[in-house]
């Protein structure tokens, strides 16, 4: 589309908070400021001294917000309808994306509805399979049933993989499509092997470097990743395991197994060397809806192990480019592990298809797909879909 136009995006977390969701919106948006957008951002105070104010050309409009209880480094935006509706109908945009579902992105799809500016959400958390990680296991009905009125209030919901829209669309989410995720393969790349950062792990040229890069949280199922390594090791002993980032199992983590080397939080050049340093890559998650880390391993040349779920769904082939472990099962994920981390010619060969086949994923099309899907919404397109809305909580046969 050849016409600026100005869209605003709306989400609970924002650059330079770290995790799949910020990732995915610092794409899309200089994507489409590069097509010649004009750009709003929508998004909580991230400290008392952040305020309203232009970053790189784009607009930045902020909310109050509060800690996530679990994760307080990221902040939720209070409910705040009223007070965009005053800015939309003052200077409307064109379209809405909204990124999240909390009470900012609640308060961003009624304010543009009311205002009959068309609005597109985005399912990027798997908020009812984190419940059972945290106790709450009970309350994934609810989520389901509290994500279906939200996305369902929109124009249409977008979900990164085929398999997620199958899954939604059994819950009764209505006018669901795809659009995937690319990956930058300049960022990340073999190229970026470091021969000095492999000596820092005590990583020999020839040993494997097991990694696993992301939260160390309990929804990214990291105690699998623990059980696969520790079955490695127990068969080579010249492995080890590099986890990079952090979270509130790195203490614990870093007390029970100091033998495992923990690089924290890496961003830029040093994320792009850990990433092409490593040789093998676990990826335990049942609850990522999409995983951007896999493709970015892929692309720095790793062979990645994951569920038949999210990235690794769409772009694994199992022994081929990667390994890939069907309906979940973690015994079959820690055998699938310890065959490539002791097999030198499947996991050689699994790297340099993995890096093949990520060279084939580009932003540039992710990003049109998304600019197209967005400005081919037509105001009162909300109202059909409010139309269809099912606002029983446990209609037919909702529950996971």
């Amino acid at each position: 589309m050849s016409l600026t136009k100005k869209i605003t995006i709306v989400s609970e977390t924002f650059h330079p908070e770290v995790n799949g969701v910020t990732n995915t919106l610092n794409h899309l948006v200089s994507g489409l400021q590069n097509l010649g957008h004009e750009l709003q951002v929508i998004r909580p105070r991230q400290s008392e001294q952040d305020k309203d104010r232009y970053i790189n050309h784009i607009q930045h409009v902020t909310v109050k917000g509060f800690p996530i209880p679990g994760y307080p480094e990221l902040r939720f935006g209070i409910f705040a309808k009223h007070k965009l509706a005053r800015l939309w109908k003052k200077n409307p945009p064109d379209a809405v994306y909204v990124a999240t579902e909390g009470p900012l992105g609640w308060s961003a799809v009624s304010a543009a509805t009311s205002l009959d500016i068309p609005v597109l959400t985005g399912l990027h958390t798997n908020f009812q399979s984190y419940s059972a990680y945290y106790g709450v296991g009970w309350l994934a009905r609810f989520l389901i049933a509290y994500g279906r009125l939200f996305h369902n209030r929109s124009a249409g919901t977008i979900v990164p993989t085929h398999k997620m829209k199958t899954m939604i669309e059994g819950w009764n989410f209505k006018q669901v499509s795809v659009i995937g995720r690319g990956v930058n393969c300049e960022n990340f790349s073999p190229a970026h092997r470091s021969a000095a950062l492999r000596e820092q792990w005590g990583v020999k040229q020839e040993d494997c470097a097991v990694i696993y890069v992301g939260r160390l949280a309990a929804e990214k199922n990291l105690n699998l990743a623990v059980k696969s390594y520790l079955k490695i090791h127990a068969k080579n002993p010249n492995t080890r395991f590099i986890l990079v980032g952090d979270g509130p199992l790195r203490k614990s983590l870093e007390s029970k197994y100091p033998e495992f080397h923990f690089a924290g939080m890496k961003r830029g050049k040093e994320l792009s060397e850990h990433f092409a340093s490593g040789d093998l890559f676990l990826f335990p998650s049942k609850t990522d809806t999409f995983g951007n880390v896999v493709t970015e391993a892929m692309a720095s040349g790793l062979a990645v192990v994951a569920f038949d779920d999210a990235a690794a769904s769409e772009y694994i082939s199992n022994d081929i480019n990667g390994g890939l472990v069907e309906s979940f099962n973690e015994e079959s994920y820690v055998a699938t592990a310890q065959k490539y981390a002791t097999t030198p010619s499947l996991l050689d060969k699994a790297r340099k298809e993995a890096r093949s086949t990520a060279l084939s994923i580009s932003w540039e099309a992710i990003i049109q797909q998304f600019e197209y899907k967005l400005l081919s919404l037509r105001p009162g397109d909300q109202a059909h879909a409010e139309q269809q809305q099912d606002y029983s909580v446990f209609s037919k046969n909702r529950s996971s």
